[in-house]
């Protein structure tokens, strides 16, 4: 087998405000592996929050490199994976996830199959999509909600954390106004104190938000497992639900866990907290970084295992250099083809 990397930048449509930061792009570090003709393709992304610049990516796919293209095949490279996570023990999650999306993909071209079937589901998952608002004022909120709705989508999730909470009560209120029929969910990436959610959450409950991710800063997960308890919405951990022992911790105490393929460490860690949380009232929500539709495509063929889908992130580019899960009409689609099921999109401009 043979790994290769290629580096590339994405730009988002506009720049995207949320309480800790604005970001317009990040790098993507495209992993191939080839084998007999095939390859497979995995996306890892760049990430301050995460703590993992492009540098650092590159170190690890090099350090890991031998290891990789000395296995006899990509089955048996994916299944050593699967069953001894600690083959790669100096990865972040977001490259492991990566390695193993690669693998996943040539495995399915391989046996001609897709993702979602070596994954246990025979048919390919469909779901609606949260989309995005980032923190902005009410006139232009209401607008990106209107036109959002009339594109298709039916759940739209708002940005909170301003400084000021009345901004954040005005712009879901501008949402509501524009997108009347929407669900609606909320996102203060931990801005707010637990004094702060206590007095909110019920405002927001009253203009009908149906679940309120992270909405405490994170390091606490039982003042936000106690926060749960005593709000009227739903709340999602996110932040602090980052693997398999974070959830199992706040299984049954928390109404859902935000699970995010770059933070647990790819589709296996992904399903094994999924079967952690299974009958304890704990739900799953889906996320992701901003990606390209590579980088989404392994959580699209999971869908079918989520109450939130929110895999929005190749919706916020200006140009996703690939395509094949759909989104843009408000429903993010398994493709049916073999391995992941995404190709090269055409250049900006139509070219090839």
């Amino acid at each position: 087998m043979k790994l290769e990397t290629r580096t590339g930048r994405l730009h988002l449509a506009e720049p995207l405000r949320i309480s800790r930061s604005v970001m317009a792009a990040r790098d993507a570090v495209v992993l191939t592996v080839r084998r007999g003709g095939l390859s497979g393709s995995g996306e890892v992304v760049s990430s301050e929050y995460l703590r993992l610049p492009t540098e650092v990516i590159l170190r690890q796919v090099e350090a890991v490199r031998p290891r990789i293209e000395t296995q006899p095949s990509p089955e048996q490279a994916l299944d050593r994976l699967r069953d001894d996570a600690r083959m790669f023990p100096e990865l972040s999650p977001g490259v492991l996830a990566a390695v193993e999306a690669a693998l996943l993909d040539v495995v399915g071209k391989r046996s001609g199959v897709p993702v979602h079937q070596l994954l246990g589901a025979p048919a390919a998952p469909a779901a609606a999509t949260a989309r995005t608002i980032g923190i902005t004022d009410p006139v232009r909120a209401a607008a990106q909600a209107a036109r959002l709705a009339a594109a298709g989508f039916t759940v739209l999730k708002v940005k909170a954390g301003a400084a000021d909470p009345a901004e954040d009560l005005a712009r879901v209120e501008a949402v509501r106004v524009g997108a009347p029929d929407a669900r609606l969910l909320l996102d203060p990436n931990g801005a707010w104190t637990p004094a702060t959610a206590k007095a909110l959450l019920p405002l927001f409950a009253d203009l009908g938000v149906e679940a309120v991710e992270q909405p405490i800063a994170p390091g606490s997960p039982d003042a936000l497992a106690d926060l749960a308890q005593s709000s009227p919405l739903p709340i999602v951990a996110d932040e602090d639900a980052v693997g398999h022992q974070d959830a199992v911790r706040l299984a049954g105490r928390v109404h859902g866990v935000n699970i995010k393929l770059a933070k647990c460490g790819g589709v296996t860690a992904a399903l094994r907290i999924c079967e952690a949380l299974h009958g304890t009232g704990t739900e799953i929500m889906l996320g992701c970084l901003t990606a390209s539709s590579l980088g989404i495509a392994p959580a699209v063929h999971l869908a079918d295992r989520a109450r939130w889908v929110d895999l929005d992130g190749h919706l916020l580019l200006s140009h996703d250099p690939w395509e094949g899960i759909g989104g843009q009409d408000g429903t993010v689609r398994a493709p049916d083809r073999a391995g992941l099921g995404v190709l090269p999109a055409p250049a900006p401009g139509g070219e090839a």
